[in-house]
């Protein structure tokens, strides 16, 4: 069974992904949130690029990451999972819990260490927001990130099948909650109460200090109140929300290859117009 999981893992990623990509790409032609005002062809060429770099930077760095570290675990038998008495419904529902809960506190710690927030500010300086908006970020955070993982599956010691799931779930929510679809408000408020929407998360894409400072978040929206993190709604309204960080609005946030650089940069004076 789990020869299988990890035969397929890879396979099943990629399945989920081009299947959102596809949906969620109609969804935004067909019922936009908002107008998007920059060059759709340039910021998917570089969200999507960034991606596609990332993907084989670790493979190259980290080859046995995610499910390969989960069945290293079981042969080990490492982590606390390995140790106690649970079916396996019952193991894959708490590693998802704990893994939501991790990655909650790992982007709100990405926001409160500067070096950190450095590299993790390239996501936030796209000027517009899509589910593209999901893939982008930088190969230095994305490593930092993996490590956490690696190490939550370690100390965990999950089946293969959960932490599957894990990141199928995540890669989705990620493109869900960046995605610039119009959910009817009375749809937003209730699948808000379990997960993240994108009205919800678009605001912690806010120019305002204040706002994408809340609603860290990406799966399950209860962190965010339970740890007092959540905000309704932005000052603004949706349409008419900035989004962005001051200082990196202009064409270096535009093209991939400025963007690997963008953390060692300094906020500089807007200097592109809202047409692109």
């Amino acid at each position: 069974m789990d020869s299988l999981i990890a035969d397929t893992e890879s396979s099943l990623r990629l399945g989920v992904f081009l299947s959102f990509f596809v949906v969620l790409a109609l969804l935004e032609l067909v019922i936009p949130r908002r107008k998007l005002r920059y060059s759709k062809l340039q910021r998917w060429a570089s969200n999507i690029g960034l991606s596609i770099f990332n993907t084989v930077f670790l493979r190259l760095v980290i080859p046995i990451a995610g499910v390969g570290t989960a069945l290293l675990a079981s042969d080990k038998g490492w982590g606390l999972l390995n140790h106690v008495e649970l079916p396996l419904w019952l193991s894959t529902i708490v590693f998802l819990l704990i893994f939501d809960v991790t990655i909650y506190w790992q982007h709100r710690i990405y926001h409160r260490v500067p070096v950190l927030w450095r590299f993790h500010r390239m996501h936030h300086t796209d000027m517009d927001y899509d589910f593209t908006t999901g893939s982008r970020f930088h190969p230095v955070s994305i490593l930092i990130s993996t490590l956490i993982k690696v190490g939550l599956i370690l100390l965990m010691g999950p089946p293969a099948i959960a932490v599957v799931l894990a990141e199928v779930i995540l890669n989705a929510t990620s493109m869900f909650n960046h995605s610039n679809i119009k959910l009817p408000d009375w749809l937003d408020q209730r699948l808000r109460k379990v997960i993240v929407t994108p009205d919800m998360h678009r605001i912690h894409h806010s120019v305002e200090r204040s706002e994408h400072d809340r609603n860290f978040g990406f799966n399950l929206s209860c962190w965010d109140r339970i740890f007092s993190s959540y905000l309704d709604r932005a000052e603004k309204d949706q349409t008419e929300m900035d989004i962005g960080i001051r200082g990196f609005q202009d064409k270096k946030s535009l093209n991939m290859f400025t963007l690997l650089f963008q953390p060692f940069d300094n906020p500089s004076k807007p200097v592109l117009d809202k047409k692109g």
